[in-house]
């Protein structure tokens, strides 16, 4: 279908709005839709994936149209990465543009600086240039560059997974089982899910299929107390809940009311009753302290630089900067420290991001355990074996778009060991 000149203009529009990166990309978008609330949805659709498109790709178009101007950049990856044909686009542009998007259809695409190809800025290109090749690297920024697929959770309190697929399957959407998470599913193209009688009655969530494995690592007993101590709007202290058939206790905590305050409706549909949110002042607040040496199993998703999100949040890369890592790595172990405090001995302590990087994954960790000597290191592996899922990445959990379709996660397991008799 031949792209209309309202279509691009709402484009470009929006990608003005956005680029100047002052805050997360679907903050700006969701306010330009608000302003065009008469858009509609195939045209809220179309501007969201050009978007989201020139940001995944933003040095490839730049070099490509030697231009940073938005429409510039929304015509080169309308032309390039997104494949439209001139004559879906001749329509929509002057005389001029087409004879600039011809120039643009035959441009060679190598050879090309590595951070071109990847679309990484150089610090970050730098940092993972540390610990991968570059043939690894370009793999990964393959991965990165491809839209991530909608994976949902099946609330297993309220549905089994073959009833769930069924249904979607029905209704001839495009479902099958994530490979890796038992409750997952996985769905073609990108439905509304928003107004979905699945969706409204609990039986199913928006988690990507790497976060719902973390659930596995931690792995509650059903009458166990909990920690999500990092919780937001609560994706996985909802999983959490599930795999504890509602029994036990889990607190989740958080800094921030805002994200709270949405796992609320989450929470009402889930049908579970043994969820307690929390808001903490920080990660010494008292309601943490009392908690001290009564805990079972801590969940850590601590807050992160988010790279691994990166198909999704293609943002995070030009916003991110090696100093807020820095930062980051300070709260990072300050909040692991500060919830190892928890458990009681034989307790469980799991640490996650969704970074890619060393500095806020394993070197997090490794100083952790330096000043820990009560803690010792599982191995995720065989922790998910025990539970039937056949995920080797070895000690720690390290999982990527490129050779797992999901985000990029990390995550380590500890135990308090038990004292000496």
């Amino acid at each position: 279908m031949p792209l209309s000149a309202q279509q691009l203009d709402h484009a470009v529009s929006a990608l003005r709005a956005v680029l100047p990166l002052s805050e997360p990309a679907d903050v700006a978008l969701g306010r330009y839709f608000r302003e065009h609330h008469t858009l509609g949805a195939r045209d809220r659709a179309f501007v969201a994936e050009t978007v989201f498109g020139v940001l995944r790709r933003r040095l490839f178009l730049e070099h490509l149209a030697g231009s940073s101007t938005p429409r510039k950049l929304a015509l080169a990856y309308l032309a390039r990465p997104a494949g439209l044909g001139l004559r879906e686009l001749e329509g929509s542009v002057t005389q001029e543009e087409v004879r600039w998007l011809k120039e643009i259809k035959a441009a060679p695409g190598d050879p090309l600086p590595l951070s071109v190809r990847t679309d990484f800025p150089q610090w970050l290109l730098e940092k993972l240039q540390t610990f991968m090749s570059e043939e690894d690297i370009l793999t990964l920024a393959r991965g990165m560059q491809q839209p991530a697929p909608l994976d949902l959770r099946v609330n297993t309190l309220l549905a089994s997974r073959d009833e769930v697929l069924q249904a979607l399957r029905d209704e001839g959407l495009e479902a099958a089982p994530t490979p890796f998470s038992p409750l997952g599913i996985r769905l073609g193209g990108k439905p509304a899910l928003q107004k979905h009688p699945l969706f409204l009655s609990g039986k199913v969530e928006v988690q990507d299929e790497g976060s719902q494995l973390l659930g596995y690592l931690v792995a509650p007993g059903r009458h166990d107390m909990v920690v999500d101590f990092c919780a937001g709007a609560g994706g996985k202290t909802l999983l959490l809940g599930a795999l504890m058939r509602s029994q036990g206790r889990i607190y989740a905590f958080d800094v921030a009311a805002k994200r709270l305050n949405n796992l609320k409706p989450r929470l009402k549909r889930s049908g579970l009753s043994n969820l307690h949110p929390q808001l903490i002042s920080n990660e010494n607040d008292l309601k943490v302290k009392r908690l001290h040496g009564k805990i079972d199993r801590v969940l850590v998703d601590a807050p992160c630089s988010g790279l691994g999100t990166l198909r999704r949040n293609p943002d995070l890369k030009w916003r991110q900067t090696p100093q807020s890592v820095e930062e980051l790595r300070a709260k990072q172990a300050a909040i692991l420290a500060s919830a190892a405090k928890l458990l009681k001995p034989g307790g469980r302590l799991v640490y996650a991001t969704c970074s890619l990087l060393p500095e806020e994954n394993q070197d997090v960790v490794q100083a952790f355990l330096a000043q820990a000597p009560q803690f010792e290191l599982l191995d995720c592996a065989q922790l998910l074996a025990s539970q039937g899922i056949p995920l080797d990445t070895g000690r720690y959990l390290q999982i990527y778009p490129h050779s797992h379709g999901t985000d990029a996660f990390f995550a380590a397991v500890m135990e308090r060991k038990a004292p000496a008799p």
